[in-house]
């Protein structure tokens, strides 16, 4: 199947990019192309989903944007800075400073409350943060009543509400979500994608989501779609009725 390339328009501004990333675990019989030379960009201020087979390079691809994991070869970039010119040092404080992440585990520090796992990463950098910006971001996630707990006294649902707050706390450049509501009940996970598009429609986020659900693709402006580690189709303005259609051909 052809590769699909998503290259940069002078139109739109790219949050984060990828040209020609290619990731490779171990070697010779045992080698692993988990990435083939993906060149993709996620816009700032939208919404992208990406979706694709177990096994089809999802989740590398976001590590590897992110700067959570390197590549083999090719570039990936957060605005303009080209991850692999950074030290380690630098890089953490690129992931510090300007992205946030939400995980499918809540990744909650279960000693502190509510409201100081929210602020820890401000913390932690010496900064205060925009204190009208954490209280509109308490506002949209509706955790204001649960701020005093300690997380072993929330439900899964509203931890996940925490880990949303925390990742847009620092107001960064943009949010990388690895399955943000596989450990959800339903209504719970409506919630979250609910937050995750406010985020966006309101707060003028950048939202970079890997998920396997057509229902919570569907919350996406658009989806890049993944096979055997290569883009081979995108969907703009998805329903999860042409999102589940659209998967069912991962089959043939």
């Amino acid at each position: 199947m052809a590769n699909v390339v998503t290259e940069p328009t002078a139109r739109t501004k790219a949050a984060a990019r990828t040209r020609d990333a290619v990731k490779i675990y171990g070697k010779g019989q045992t080698e692993v192309r988990a990435l083939d030379g993906v060149t993709v960009e996620f816009e700032a201020g939208r919404y992208t989903a990406i979706m694709g087979p177990s096994g089809s390079g999802k989740s590398t691809l976001l590590h590897c944007v992110a700067g959570l994991d390197t590549l083999t070869s090719g570039s990936a970039f957060v605005g303009d800075v080209d991850l692999s010119t950074l030290d380690d040092q630098r890089l953490t404080i690129l992931r510090r400073d300007r992205i946030g992440f939400v995980f499918q585990a809540f990744n909650l520090v279960p000693t502190i409350s509510a409201a100081k796992n929210i602020t820890l990463p401000l913390l932690l950098a010496g900064r205060k943060g925009d204190q009208a910006w954490i209280s509109k971001v308490i506002e949209i996630t509706g955790i204001g009543d649960r701020l005093e707990h300690r997380p072993s006294e929330l439900s899964g649902g509203q931890q996940q509400r925490v880990a949303v707050a925390r990742a847009l706390a620092s107001r960064p450049e943009i949010i990388f979500a690895d399955e943000p509501t596989g450990n959800l009940d339903s209504r719970s996970g409506t919630e979250m994608l609910t937050f995750l598009r406010r985020a966006v429609d309101e707060m003028h986020q950048t939202i970079v989501m890997v998920t396997h659900d057509p229902v919570a693709a569907s919350y996406a402006d658009r989806i890049v779609f993944l096979a055997d580690g290569r883009i081979v189709d995108e969907m703009q303005k998805p329903t999860a009725e042409r999102v589940l259609e659209r998967m069912k051909r991962f089959g043939e």
